[in-house]
């Protein structure tokens, strides 16, 4: 019987953004033609139905029924007027969408199973001014500035876009295959090969490139682009860390360490706490025995039970996707950190996570600052504000809409002006227009799923999750280049795209299997990143010293057209790879199949150390030994040169307004209210959160750390802190290292974790490695956190490296700019907390009868160099702060435990960006209370034992004393703040005197009844301002960048309850 045509009729929708979005889209739009008055947005939705199937066909009832589970308020689809032009936006021709594959699902389930293809799209309905072009017709608009409007409309790695309603029948068209290609080596291999790396934007470097020539000669044979392509991807800088496993020479002096070397010293030394450390997707550290909550596989009953279980740390960046789209970027970067802890040992859950930036300035328009150089960016990048607009909605859209609660984060802005060029060399300066964009979290992993097992031969290689599309191309190659050094088509092909849904599918089989306890039928797991399955299947054969053969017909697609590159290398996300026994197939089918988890058993396991890829029929895609991909390719060689240090003469503090400098400081982004960033994430989901970034009933963005518990039945939990002081080390990379992991410390011990050396840290290294003086400055960085870490007790097992820290353009002027990054750590501190209801916040009481106590670990030093005074003012010349004596870190975090085990703790804040004045404000503006600072024990100069003396003029007086007090406030020292009442003052100073920290513990202030911010030094009030007005100020940043992104109304709504009283 012949089979009957499918059908394809188009479905109306409603409206497709609220009006505040239409707007500020249109306001885009204006931007290209301001011609273009009105903007509406439309769903539509494009069917494929098959024959009448037995609920009959597609019409009259079931129509309507169909409509309305599709969308149930339809707009009529009504032709363009004469001053309109419409655009459809569909996913992108012959592909299969996440939101097309959950609705054929749904709609298969309710009863619709002839519909066959469904897609949800957009008609763009623009509105033109009368007489656009000289009285000439919306329709007769340029095609090339409707390109131009098109780019705003859509996105290009997943979408189409039409001029005319696409038709459904083309829309859902399969495309031809690709062939497999190869290239060929000719007489010159070397010379082909280099011409291939830069074509398809490989990364090789020359070693590599010979490496692989000598090689192929030795096959005779030509490579195909799937070798070269996997090849690439296994070994880029962004997989191998090969910058991080070089030999280096400092100053002509051979290091006998790696960088990784010294990393791994500082586990050598203090194993205790860590179960895996650098061989696994996070690491694995000591937990204990915890409630489990768990299905009971033989009943499908949930129960209690006592298991025990350890912890996972993992922090990862997504640096170079989020540069090219932000919000994609941003997205898949919190998604490969979730996939990380799920595929560590035989599968672990996440728990809790966080995500953090750095950028250049951010020159909000209308609202830019003095100290924001507008230095410009490569056209390829996105803006530092569209970064920070976008970027951290999709870090918090795949946390939310995957499950997980998102409870630590930080953000900074550096960029300093262009230095003049010299004749012949490009204007440079220091800057993050390639951002740093963090990911990380907690997890749990069953301890006797803590080691992944062999595979022998025979074991199915399988993969979970959704299919591949023709995105994140070369994603591990390109994240390995610094920006302007690939093709723009290139930089954005490696750019993923985000589908949390589908990872949640995965999630729960990996949850179900690691419930069966000893009887888990997942023998190894590892998460598709970057490289996509070429990188993941083969690494998952390598570590069981096998080979394996792979049929590529059988790896599943969302787009047809692909050729066996695309197919083997794309880095599509929420996929995971695995190898289970034979036997066990049935199980893991019928597990995916409960949860909707796609599956294919894609190849098997082999003795022969060999790796092939085929589809039937077909000549080999890949066909090549491990060791071909796996093996010793050259070893780099690092040579630094540690620049000439000048001597400082002192910053200039002269003519500075105290009034003016805390506004300023206050709306600096690193020291600002980060509520934008903070309110658009569930902090909440999953039952275990316990101290997320928002304190007291106020819910004033300002703790110090994340706290989480770990099960439900008892208040054990851990705590997760993060630490950074990048502008430090364009002077001084060592010290920038000691106060990122000082910082870290000292916002971890708000917490009072247990012992401090079960802290653990994940170190994230950002340079930009083979600059002028940075490959010194990164092994000074490295060597300090390493010697820093040993002497404190504790340990760094887990990190990550992006050393391309580098964006390279041509400006206006036709000169080329360079802007990098100096060398910057992101510390993140884990520790266990045997009870959560201990922990400190900046939360002070209003209580009259309290005083404040710093702990200055500066001992006194009060340097500005890499201050956010430094940053607002533009002015230098003096040393950066430090963590000098390591060991009086040690000594705070048993005098705040023993303290707190005592009650005489009320409220607890680290000093950092802002100095000690944001930190007393943050405390205030947590406690909706006023506060009033005495400065007094901070200001006596060491130097000048008499300010008064008859041979200093009152004026030199007045400046030593506005010197002194600028100092005290402003300088980033490491150090804690402590509330207490009067009554334990004395016991608490006692304390702290027992612990060695007498001479470096000053009472700074009391909190006051007038809701003011006050400043007093030698008997005068020198700054007092309404705590609700500072408040704003601090607020405004935040309201400034909210409103760009989210209903205006809403985000005004919000900053007026910042101004007031209670």
């Amino acid at each position: 019987m012949a089979m009957s045509t499918p059908t394809y009729p188009t479905l109306p929708g409603g409206h497709a953004l609220s009006p505040f979005r239409a707007q500020a889209l249109l306001q885009k739009l204006q931007a290209i033609d301001d011609a273009i008055e009105t903007l509406d947005a439309e769903w539509f939705y494009p069917l494929e139905v098959s024959a009448p199937g037995p609920d009959g066909a597609l019409t009259g009832e079931r129509l309507a029924r169909l409509q309305l589970l599709v969308d149930e308020h339809p707009l009529p689809d009504a032709p363009d007027g004469k001053h309109q032009r419409s655009l459809w936006v569909t996913a992108r021709q012959g592909t299969l969408s996440p939101w097309s594959s959950k609705a054929i699902d749904i709609l298969h389930h309710a009863g619709f199973a002839d519909v066959t293809r469904i897609e949800r799209g957009i008609r763009w309905k623009l509105g033109f001014r009368h007489g656009l072009l000289g009285g000439s017709k919306a329709q007769d608009y340029p095609e090339a500035k409707l390109a131009l409007l098109a780019a705003c409309l859509h996105d290009p790695m997943t979408e189409s876009w039409f001029t005319t309603a696409p038709d459904p029948a083309r829309l859902f068209a399969p495309h031809a295959p690709v062939p497999l290609a190869t290239v060929p080596l000719g007489d010159d291999a070397a010379a082909a090969l280099r011409a291939a790396n830069t074509r398809l934007g490989l990364a090789l470097s020359a070693d590599e490139i010979d490496y692989l020539a000598r090689v192929y000669g030795e096959l005779g044979r030509d490579p195909t682009d799937v070798e070269l392509m996997m090849f690439a991807q296994a070994n880029s800088e962004h997989c191998r860390h090969k910058i991080f496993n070089a030999d280096f020479i400092i100053d002509g002096q051979p290091q006998e360490r790696s960088l990784f070397g010294m990393i791994r010293e500082t586990h050598k030394a203090h194993p205790q706490g860590t179960v895996v450390a650098y061989s696994d997707n996070a690491a694995i550290l000591e937990g204990g025995t915890l409630a489990a909550w768990n299905v009971d596989p033989a009943t499908g009953r949930y129960r209690w039970s006592e298991e025990p279980v350890h912890r996972l740390l993992k922090v990862e960046t997504h640096n170079h996707p989020t540069a090219i789209a932000p919000h994609p970027g941003a997205a898949t970067g919190s998604g490969g950190e979730i996939r990380d802890e799920g595929a560590t040992g035989r599968g672990g859950t996440p728990r809790y996570g966080l995500t953090g930036f750095t950028v250049s300035n951010l020159r909000i328009p209308g609202w830019e600052h003095p100290w924001e150089a507008a230095n410009g960016r490569p056209p390829t990048l996105a803006t530092p504000l569209s970064i920070m607009i976008e970027g951290p909605l999709g870090g918090a859209a795949f946390n939310n809409e995957f499950g997980r609660p998102n409870l630590l984060g930080y953000f900074r802005t550096f960029e300093t002006p262009l230095s003049q060029a010299a004749a012949d060399g490009p204007h440079t300066g220091w800057g993050y227009h390639k951002p740093i964009m963090i990911a990380g979290g907690v997890g749990s992993v069953d301890a006797r799923h803590q080691h992944k097992l062999p595979l022998p031969a025979g074991t199915l290689l399988v993969q979970l999750g959704g299919p591949g599309m023709r995105i994140g191309l070369g994603g591990g190659a390109a994240s390995s280049m610094g920006v302007g050094s690939n093709a723009a088509e290139l930089d954005f092909a490696s750019v993923q795209r985000a589908n949390p849904e589908m990872e949640r599918r995965v999630q729960e089989v990996i949850n179900a299997c690691r419930a069966m306890g000893d009887n888990n039928p997942i023998l190894s797991i590892h998460d598709v990143g970057a490289g996509g399955l070429s990188n993941a299947f083969p690494e998952l054969a390598h570590d069981a010293d096998k080979g394996a053969d792979f049929d590529l017909s059988r790896i599943p697609v969302a787009e047809s057209g692909m050729s066996p590159a695309e197919i083997w290398c794309n880095e599509s996300q929420e996929r995971y790879v695995l190898g289970i026994a034979p036997e066990r197939l049935p199980e893991l089918e019928a597990l995916c199949t409960r949860e909707r988890c796609p599956m294919a058993v894609v190849g098997t396991v082999t003795d022969a150390e060999h790796l092939k890829l085929a589809a039937p029929g077909e000549p080999p895609a890949v066909d090549i030994d491990m060791s071909v991909l796996f093996g010793k390719s050259p070893k780099l060689r690092r040579e630094g040169t540690t620049p000439a240090r000048t001597e400082l003469p002192g910053m200039d503090l002269s003519e500075l307004n105290l009034d003016t400098l805390a506004t300023q400081i206050l709306q600096l982004p690193a020291v600002a209210s980060k509520s934008f960033l903070i309110t658009i994430a569930d902090r909440t989901v999953g039952g275990l959160s316990v101290r997320d970034p928002m304190v007291g009933p106020w819910q004033v963005p300002v703790a110090d750390c994340a706290v989480g518990l770990l099960d439900y039945r008892n208040h054990h939990g851990d705590a997760l802190s993060m630490g950074e002081r990048s502008p430090v080390a364009v002077q001084d990379s060592a010290a920038a290292s000691r106060l990122a992991i000082a910082e870290s410390l000292t916002n971890l011990l708000s917490a009072v974790p247990d012992d401090l050396g079960q802290t653990k840290l994940s170190a994230n290294w950002m340079a930009d490695a083979g600059s002028a003086g940075q490959d010194a400055a990164l092994y000074a960085a490295v060597e300090a956190a390493s010697r820093l870490c040993i002497e404190l007790g504790i340990s760094i097992p887990v990190g990550k490296d992006s050393l391309s820290m580098r964006a390279r353009w041509k400006g206006d002027d036709g000169q080329r700019v360079e802007v990098g990054s100096p060398v910057s750590l992101i510390v993140t501190a884990h520790a266990p907390v045997s009870d959560v209801r201990r922990a400190l916040t900046p939360e002070i009481s209003a209580e009259m009868q309290t005083s404040f106590i710093l702990v200055d670990l500066g001992a006194g030093k009060q340097r500005l160099g890499g201050s956010a005074l430094a940053q607002i003012t533009g002015r230098d010349g003096d040393p950066v702060p430090d963590l000098d004596d390591p060991q009086l870190l040690v000594k705070l975090w048993q005098a705040v435990r023993e303290a707190q085990a005592e009650g005489l703790l009320l409220a607890y804040h680290d000093r950092s960006d802002g100095g000690l004045f944001a930190t007393a404000c943050e405390m205030a503006f947590a406690g909706h209370c006023g506060v009033s600072l005495q400065l007094d024990m901070l200001t006596i100069d060491p130097f000048t034992a008499d300010a008064g003396d008859y041979k200093i003029r009152t004026e030199q007086v007045t400046e030593l004393r506005q010197t002194r007090v600028l100092r005290a406030l402003f300088n980033e020292e490491p150090g804690v703040v402590l509330q207490t009442t009067r009554a334990n003052r004395d016991r608490l100073l006692g304390l702290l005197r027992a612990h060695g920290l007498s001479v470096h513990s000053h009472v700074i202030g009391t909190p006051n009844d007038q809701d003011t911010i006050e400043v007093h030094n030698d008997g005068k009030c020198l700054f007092s301002l309404p705590r609700t007005t500072l408040q704003q100020a601090w607020a405004e940043t935040s309201h400034r960048i909210a409103s760009l992104r989210d209903d205006p109304a809403c985000t005004a709504e919000a900053f007026a309850l910042e101004g007031a009283a209670q």
